[in-house]
C-alpha cells in the first residue's frame, strides 16, 4: 500500500486474480463430469459423483475459512502454529465423518434414508468417499498456504497453482481409467490433482515466507480456537441455506420444475456472484484505514453493478443464446426462470455487502457475530417452511426460492450493518474526550 492510501489499481490486481482461481476450480470439476459422461454407464457415474460432492461439500464447510483465518491470525511461528493446530482438528473431523459414511452402514441410512438417494447411486457414492475421504488433509493444507500467499498480496501464485492442478487433471484422468471406474474414477482424478495443486502452493508459499510481524502480538493457541470455530460453523450453516429452499420448493406445485431452474440459478449466482466473496480477503489483507475501507467499498460496488449488468443480460436479451444455444434449456424452462434470474441482478451487491461487512468483524476478532448472522437466515428460513410448505402460494415455486434467497441475504446484511453501527458507536462513546 502507498502512503496515498488503497488504490483501486492495487484492489484490481489483488482481486481478480482471486476470480480467475474460482473459474479455474469450476472448470476442473467440469472437466471430470465430461470424462464421466464418457463412460458407459454414465448416468450412475455422474449421479454418484454428484452425491459424493455434495455430502464431501457439507461436512467439509467448516475448512472454508481457512485461507481467512490464516490471513487474520498467522503473524510468525507461535500464531502459525495454532492455525496449523485448528486446521488439523477440523481435518480429522471431516475425514472421520466421510469414513463413516463410506465404510459404516451410516452411509446408507444419509444417502438413502435422509437423501433419498437410489441404492444403485448410493452406492457409487460410498465408492468416490472411499477416496475423498483423504481430501481434507490436503485442501486443508492447500488453504493455510493460499491465507499466507494472499496476505503477501502474491494472489496470482493461487491461481498459477490451480492452473497447475487443470493441467495435470489431464494425466490423472488418463491414467486414472486403469485402476478406478465410475464416480470412484472422478474422485481419484479430483483428489490426485489437489494433491498436485496442494504441493505447488506448499512449495510456492515456503518461496514467499511467513508474514513479517508489525509489532502486533501474536495470537495463542486458545485465542486462535476461539477466533476460529465460530467461522468454521458459519460456513456449515451457510451450505444449509440452499438445502432448506430446495426442501421449501420440493413440496410446492411445480417442486420438479423449481428444483430443476433453482440448479440453473445457483450455477449462474456461483459463476457470476461468487466472485463478491472475495472481498472479505481484501479487507482483511489490504483495508488499514477507513479511506481505504471506502475506496474497497466503491470497487466493489462498480464490480457488483457489472456483475449485476450480466444477470440482466443473460435474463433479457442474450436468454436464448446463452441458456437456449449455449446450455441448450428448453424453451419452457428458459421462460420459467426469465424473471427469477432477472430478479437476482441484485444479489451480486447484496453478496459483496455482506462479505465486506464479514470481512470488518473477522478483522476487530468478532467471529461470534458471523456465527450468529448465519444462524438468524437458517432459523428465518425454517420459521417459513411449514407455512408456505402448507399455503401452497399461488406463484411459481422458483419466484419463492429466489425471494428467500434475497431476503436471506438481505437479513445478514442488516444484521450485521446494525451490529456493526452498534460496535462503532460503543467506540465512539468509549474514546475519551
Amino acid at each position: 500500500m502507498t502512503e496515498k492510501g488503497l488504490t483501486s489499481r492495487e484492489i484490481a490486481f489483488f482481486f481478480f486474480p482471486l476470480i480467475l482461481n474460482i473459474q479455474l476450480m469450476s472448470i476442473s470439476h467440469t472437466i471430470i463430469n465430461g470424462a464421466l459422461a464418457r463412460l458407459d454407464d454414465y448416468i450412475t457415474a455422474l449421479a454418484g459423483m454428484s452425491v459424493a460432492l455434495v455430502v464431501h461439500l457439507f461436512i467439509a464447510s467448516p475448512s472454508y475459512q481457512n485461507h481467512t483465518i490464516t490471513i487474520a491470525m498467522v503473524r510468525g511461528r507461535k500464531s502459525m502454529v495454532g492455525v496449523l493446530i485448528f486446521i488439523g482438528l477440523v481435518a480429522i473431523y471431516v475425514a472421520v465423518m466421510l469414513s463413516l459414511i463410506a465404510f459404516t452402514p451410516l452411509g446408507d441410512f444419509v444417502l438413502i434414508k435422509l437423501l433419498g438417494t437410489p441404492v444403485e447411486v448410493a452406492a457409487e457414492a460410498k465408492k468416490a468417499l472411499y477416496i475423498l475421504a483423504f481430501l481434507p488433509f490436503f485442501t486443508g493444507i492447500r488453504g493455510f498456504c493460499q491465507g499466507l500467499i494472499i496476505r503477501a498480496r502474491k494472489t496470482s501464485l493461487v491461481s498459477l497453482a490451480t492452473g497447475v492442478r487443470v493441467a495435470a487433471l489431464f494425466v490423472f484422468l488418463t491414467v486414472g481409467h486403469q485402476w478406478f471406474y465410475g464416480a470412484q474414477f472422478g474422485a481419484f482424478a479430483l483428489v490426485s490433482c489437489v494433491v498436485t495443486e496442494t504441493l505447488v502452493i506448499s512449495w510456492l508459499a515456503w518461496k514467499t515466507g511467513l508474514p513479517q510481524n508489525q509489532g502486533e502480538t501474536e495470537k495463542s493457541t486458545r485465542e486462535i480456537l476461539r477466533y476460529s470455530f465460530p467461522l468454521a460453523y458459519s460456513s456449515c450453516l451457510q451450505q444449509t441455506i440452499p438445502l432448506l429452499i430446495s426442501s421449501i420448493i420440493g413440496r410446492l406445485h411445480d417442486g420438479a420444475l423449481a428444483l430443476a431452474a433453482f440448479g440453473v440459478l445457483r450455477g449462474f449466482l456461483f459463476l457470476l456472484a461468487g466472485p463478491m466473496r472475495n472481498l472479505q480477503q481484501a479487507y482483511l489483507t489490504l483495508v488499514k484505514t477507513m479511506a481505504d475501507y471506502r475506496t474497497l467499498f466503491r470497487f466493489g460496488f462498480i464490480i457488483s453493478i457489472s456483475l449485476g449488468f450480466l444477470i440482466l443480460l443473460t435474463a433479457g436479451p442474450l436468454n436464448p443464446f446463452i441458456l437456449g444455444q449455449l446450455l441448450g434449456i428448453e424453451t419452457g424452462l428458459r421462460h420459467y426462470l426469465q424473471w427469477p434470474l432477472a430478479a437476482c441482478s441484485v444479489f451480486p451487491f447484496l453478496y459483496g455487502l455482506t462479505n465486506l461487512l464479514r470481512g470488518w468483524f473477522a478483522g476487530a476478532d468478532q467471529t461470534g457475530q458471523l456465527g450468529r448472522s448465519t444462524l438468524l437466515k437458517s432459523v428465518f428460513l425454517l420459521i417459513l417452511w411449514w407455512p408456505l410448505v402448507a399455503w401452497q402460494p399461488p406463484v411459481s415455486g422458483i419466484a419463492i426460492a429466489i425471494g428467500l434467497l434475497l431476503a436471506a441475504e438481505m437479513l445478514e446484511s442488516f444484521y450485521l450493518y446494525y451490529q456493526r453501527q452498534q460496535q462503532s458507536e460503543k467506540i465512539r462513546h468509549a474514546a475519551p474526550l
